[in-house]
C-alpha cells in the first residue's frame, strides 16, 4: 500500500492540512447565523451559495489549470481561500457571508479539480480505487481534525476559528509546491462533453450528482440538526467529528473492496445502506445511538462520491480525464447546491429530523437508478 501511495503522498498532505483549515467552516457558519437569530432558510441559503461556487468553479477551473498547470493553479486558489477564511471575521451579516462562502465553493473546486485529476493519471485501474480512497481518508482526517476549531475563540475571540483556519490552509500550498511529482501535462487533452460521460458511466454520473444532493443537504443543516436535538456546542462538534472520522474510516476498505469486485455493486450496496441510516436518524436518537448511526452514515456515504468517480474513470481514456474531474465536481456541485434549500424545506415542515428524510429520499432515488441501471447491462 505504501508502495502505491508514495507518488501522491505530497497531494494526501496537502488535501488533509487545508481540510483541517476549511473543513470545518460550514458547521462554524451555521452556528454562528443561528445564533444571531437567523432562520433555516436564510442558513440553508449561505450554505448553497457555497455550493454554487463549486459549480461556478467547476465549470471554469479546468481552463485555468491547463493554462498555468496544476501547481500554480492550486497555490492560487488557496491563497484566495485563506483570504476569503480571514473576511469572515471582518464582517456578521448574512449576505457578505454569502458572498464570500461563494468565494470558497470556485476556491475548493479548484483544489478538487486539480488534485483529483492529478491523483487519477498517477492511478491505474487496479489501484484507482485505492489511492482515491486514501485521498478521500486524508480528506475528512482532516476535517474531522478541523471540527475541534470550533471550541477555539469563545464569546470574547471570536475571531479565532477563522484566523487559525486561515493558518492552516496557507500551509496546504507548501507540500504540493516543493513536490518532486511531475504534474500531468495536457498536450493531448481531450473534450468530453457531458452526455459521452453519462453513456460512458450512467452510474458514476449519477453517483456524483445524488452524492452532491445528499452531503450538501449534511453539510449544511447538519450541526442545525444536532443543536436541535438538544446537543451542546461541544456535543455538536463532537457529533460532526464522529461523522466525518467514520467517514474517513470506511474509505479504504470501500475503495479496496471496489477495486477486487464489480464496483457498481459496491456502489448499489454503499447507496442502499446510506438509506437505512438515514431513516433511522431521521427519527431523532439520541446518546451512543445517535453516535453510532453518524459514524455509519458518515463511514457509507462518504465513499459514495470517490466510488462514483473511480467507476467514471475506468471507463475514460486518459486524455479526458482531467475534463472529466471537473464534469463530475460540476455534477456534485450542482446536486450539494439543492442539497441545503430541499433539507431546509424539509426541517421546516417535518423538524429536525426532515434533514435524513430528505437525504433518505435522494439515496432511494438512486437506488431505483442503480436497480435499473444493473438489469439493463
Amino acid at each position: 500500500m505504501l508502495a502505491t501511495l508514495a507518488p501522491v503522498r505530497s497531494l494526501l498532505l496537502a488535501i488533509f492540512v487545508m481540510m483541517a483549515g476549511s473543513g470545518f467552516l460550514s458547521t462554524l457558519i451555521g452556528l454562528r447565523l443561528e445564533r444571531a437569530g437567523n432562520g433555516t432558510m436564510v442558513i440553508g441559503l449561505v450554505a448553497t451559495a457555497y455550493f454554487v461556487g463549486l459549480v461556478i468553479g467547476a465549470l471554469h477551473v479546468g481552463k485555468i489549470v491547463r493554462r498555468v498547470g496544476h501547481i500554480r493553479a492550486f497555490a492560487a486558489f488557496v491563497a484566495l481561500l485563506s483570504a476569503s477564511t480571514l473576511t469572515y471575521a471582518l464582517v456578521r451579516h448574512p449576505v457578505p457571508w454569502g458572498t464570500l462562502r461563494l468565494i470558497d465553493g470556485v476556491c475548493v473546486a479548484g483544489v478538487f479539480v486539480c488534485l483529483e485529476s492529478w491523483l487519477g493519471d498517477r492511478a491505474e485501474a487496479g489501484t484507482r480505487g485505492t489511492i482515491l480512497a486514501s485521498y478521500m481518508i486524508a480528506l475528512y482526517s482532516g476535517q474531522a481534525i478541523g471540527q475541534l476549531l470550533l471550541r477555539s475563540g469563545g464569546g470574547t475571540a471570536p475571531h479565532v476559528p477563522f484566523e487559525l483556519a486561515s493558518i492552516l490552509i496557507s500551509l496546504a500550498i507548501l507540500p504540493v509546491c516543493l513536490t518532486r511529482s511531475a504534474a500531468p501535462t495536457f498536450a493531448e487533452a481531450a473534450s468530453l462533453p457531458l452526455r459521452r460521460l453519462f453513456a460512458a458511466s450512467p452510474l458514476g454520473v449519477a453517483g456524483a450528482g445524488i452524492t452532491g444532493l445528499l452531503l450538501g443537504a449534511f453539510y449544511g443543516l447538519a450541526a442545525i440538526y444536532a443543536r436541535r436535538l438538544g446537543l451542546s456546542l461541544a456535543e455538536t462538534a463532537t457529533f460532526m467529528t464522529v461523522v466525518i472520522v467514520g467517514g474517513g474510516a470506511l474509505q479504504w476498505p470501500l475503495g479496496r473492496l471496489s477495486d477486487r469486485y464489480d464496483r457498481r455493486r459496491v456502489i448499489v450496496g454503499g447507496f442502499a445502506m446510506t438509506l437505512g441510516v438515514s431513516i433511522a436518524l431521521a427519527m431523532q436518537p439520541t446518546g451512543a445511538l445517535l453516535l453510532a448511526l453518524g459514524f455509519a452514515f458518515g463511514g457509507l456515504s462518504f465513499a459514495l462520491y470517490p466510488l462514483s468517480v473511480a467507476h467514471a474513470n475506468d471507463r475514460l481514456l486518459p486524455s479526458e480525464r482531467v475534463t472529466a474531474s471537473g464534469q463530475l465536481v460540476l455534477l456534485y456541485s450542482a446536486g450539494a447546491a439543492l442539497g441545503p434549500i430541499g433539507a431546509a424545506a424539509a426541517m421546516t415542515r417535518a423538524g429536525a429530523g426532515g434533514l435524513f428524510l430528505f437525504i433518505a429520499l435522494a439515496a432511494g432515488a438512486m437506488l431505483g437508478f442503480s436497480f435499473w441501471r444493473l438489469a439493463a447491462t
